[in-house]
């Protein structure tokens, strides 16, 4: 549930936030009966079928990784740190990195990567027709 509230904090505090703008406007005069049970359960129904299905596709997307990494298939990850040039890394676990709970770690590096932030890296295949 820890990685639940981290992953997908962002997205609750703003799915609160259109909960609230949808009462305000559902409260509005000019909104019939039963606009602010319908508007709420309506909205409500589908932040949680987003979000859900967001933390669905990121927790199968960190397994897809780390089955990854543990065959020695090249990973990329996002590095924040550097925002010119290469915003990315290649690793691999040959080349020393190894998995601390959802955390890439090297000792070449000053800090961890997060799983949720990389991809496994397929190189593309020539398309002939």
């Amino acid at each position: 549930m820890k990685n639940f509230f981290f992953l997908e904090g962002g997205y609750l505090i703003l799915g609160l936030f259109v909960l609230l703008i949808t009462l305000f406007v559902t409260t509005r005069p000019f909104m019939g009966k039963g606009a602010v049970k319908k508007g709420l359960a309506g909205v409500s129904l589908i932040l949680a079928f987003a979000i859900g299905a967001h933390y669905i596709v990121t927790m199968s997307r960190i397994a897809g990784v780390k089955e990854a990494f543990e065959k020695d298939e090249p990973i990329i990850c996002e590095s924040r740190l550097i925002r010119k040039g290469a915003q990315s890394i290649i690793l691999k676990k040959s080349q020393g990195w190894r998995l601390n709970g959802d955390y890439f770690v090297s000792d070449a590096y000053s800090r961890p990567f997060f799983a949720a932030r990389c991809i496994v890296y397929k190189k593309a295949k020539p398309h002939i027709p």
